[in-house]
């Protein structure tokens, strides 16, 4: 994987699309500043931290929905509209965290136990 990577994120359990700009953070600095400089996130935009296994939102301006991955990319726990100044509980197995729009999980009908696929997407060059 690749700090700054784009992803297209797939719920192959339910074949719904969650997310289509995923940008990956797996590098501390990545991790750490994480969606602290956004005022939003729009509609199929997110953040896929790795790893991790628990979150916060202090200092963040707006609700995000929080799904817990685990190695194989199954969702183990899902947090909706997690507003600003929060921590989430250890997730035991989980490995990474998709952090959306709030309603985004809703939306694709994700739930606890579905399979998802991150696809890379191709960055045009400025």
């Amino acid at each position: 994987m690749e700090s700054g990577k784009i992803f297209q994120v797939r719920n192959c359990t339910r074949g719904t699309t969650l997310a289509t700009r995923v940008r990956l953070a797996d590098t501390p600095r990545a991790r750490r500043l994480g969606l602290l400089k956004q005022d939003s996130l729009a509609p199929g935009e997110g953040l896929w931290i790795f790893p991790t296994q628990a979150i916060h939102t202090f200092g963040m301006r707006f609700p995000i929905d929080v799904a817990f991955l685990d190695r194989a990319l199954r969702v183990r726990r899902i947090y909706r509209s997690l507003p600003p100044y929060r921590m989430t509980r250890l997730v035991w197995g989980a490995r990474s965290v998709l952090e959306l729009a709030a309603g985004a999980l809703l939306a694709a009908g994700t739930e606890a136990g579905d399979e998802l696929q991150f696809s890379p997407c191709e960055e045009p060059h400025v």
